[in-house]
């Protein structure tokens, strides 16, 4: 008999933040433990285990944005952590919000190809198992507007530095 293959879920979005470089940007969000600072629905993000910075570090994020109020959470692991590349990845460990598997990479790159004032872009992928409680669509969604609450949250913090 042969090996029936699951459905994989791959996405991307982008996001620009303009006046903005990837050399400013990339201290606020290479703090894998600072999601609670910049993503609209995480409350509280620690690090559980490992070392700050350093792949193989896990990290514990949880919200109370729910209907019910009840506690969401997910602890995901640093895989990379690439200062040259200008990114990270990472995948969901444990959760209790419907995800089976889910690697992510989100990375900076300059909009005018140099790291001058023309901007930035945030681009975040990833590779799921179809998620329970979600579409395809939704899921992309969601990330979607994440990474747009993302992007004014960073944008924000900068200006006000």
């Amino acid at each position: 008999m042969g090996k029936q293959e699951t459905e994989k879920w791959e996405g991307e979005t982008r996001v620009e933040i303009q006046k903005v470089t990837t050399k400013q940007i990339w201290p606020l969000i290479s703090d894998f433990c600072s999601l609670h600072k910049w993503f609209p629905h995480v409350k509280t993000c620690y690090l559980l285990d490992g070392v700050p910075g350093q792949p193989g570090m896990i990290r514990y994020c949880g919200s109370t944005e729910s209907p019910s109020e009840d506690i969401q959470w997910v602890t995901e692991k640093l895989l990379t952590m690439d200062t040259t590349k200008i990114g990270f990845s990472y995948e969901i460990v444990d959760n209790n919000v419907g995800f089976k598997t889910y690697v992510s990479t989100i990375r900076l790159e300059s909009i005018d190809g140099l790291d001058g004032a023309g901007g930035c872009r945030i681009v975040w992928s990833f590779v799921a198992d179809p998620v329970e409680g979600y579409t395809f669509e939704g899921l992309i969604g969601f990330i979607k507007f994440t990474a747009e609450q993302m992007a004014a949250r960073l944008e924000q913090a900068l200006h006000e530095s």
